[in-house]
Formats: C-alpha cells, structure tokens, sequence
C-alpha cells in the first residue's frame, strides 16, 4: 500500500506562489509520481509528472513556465512549486502514484492519491 499526504495550500493573491508538498510512505519502489487539479464544476485534469525514468517532467501547457514539480528522495516528497499563480489555477490539487508503465495524462492511469488541498488564487 502506499500513502500520500499533501500540504502547502492556501489563498494567495494573483501573481504570487504557493509550494505544495506531497509526503510518500509505503510500497513506492514501482510507482512514479504526478499532480492534477480540479477545479469546482470540472473534470481533474493533469498538471504536472516524471517521466518512468525520473529524469524528466512532463507539464500541461497553461503551467509551463510556471510550475515546477520536483523531488526529494531522501524525504521521499515530491513538491509543485508554483509561481506567477492566476485565478484560473484555483483547484484542489491532488498528488496520485502511477505504477510503471501507464501514460502519465489519464487520472485514471493513477493507483494511488492524496487527499487533496485547496489552492485558492484571487484577483
């Protein structure tokens, strides 16, 4: 089994950041991490992973050059430091573990999720 346990949401004002953080524990070894959001009324959509191999990461187009998803493995934590933040990435965000070999895009590729945090960007 594994367990995920994000932290790091918040209300913060349009242009600011927010650095969300996701705590792993379990059985890990097989799986690769990612982030979705969703947002009231609509579906959860990806934002952020690394690639199988660790060594890249992939982003959905309306974060890039914004987001940035990264890791600590001896904390075994994986972070979405996010920037420049606009009202539209008001969401939950939900950390999830895919195990190898699944595409990274589909929800429903992920075995494993946290909780969710609210991330809260006003204009």
């Amino acid at each position: 089994q594994v367990q995920l346990v994000e932290s790091g949401g918040g209300l913060v004002q349009a242009g600011g950041s927010l650095r969300l953080s996701c705590a792993a524990s379990g059985r890990t070894s097989n799986y690769v991490m990612g982030w979705f959001r969703q947002a009231p009324g609509k579906e959860r959509e990806f934002v952020a992973a690394f690639s199988w191999s660790g060594s890249s990461t992939y982003y959905t187009d309306s974060v890039k050059g914004r987001f940035t998803i990264s890791r600590d493995n001896g904390k075994n934590t994986v972070y979405l430091w996010m920037n420049s933040l606009k009202p539209e990435d008001t969401a939950v965000y939900y950390c999830a573990m895919r195990p190898f070999g699944r595409t990274m895009y589909e929800s429903s590729s992920y075995d494993y999720w946290g909780q969710g945090t609210q991330v809260t960007v006003s204009s």
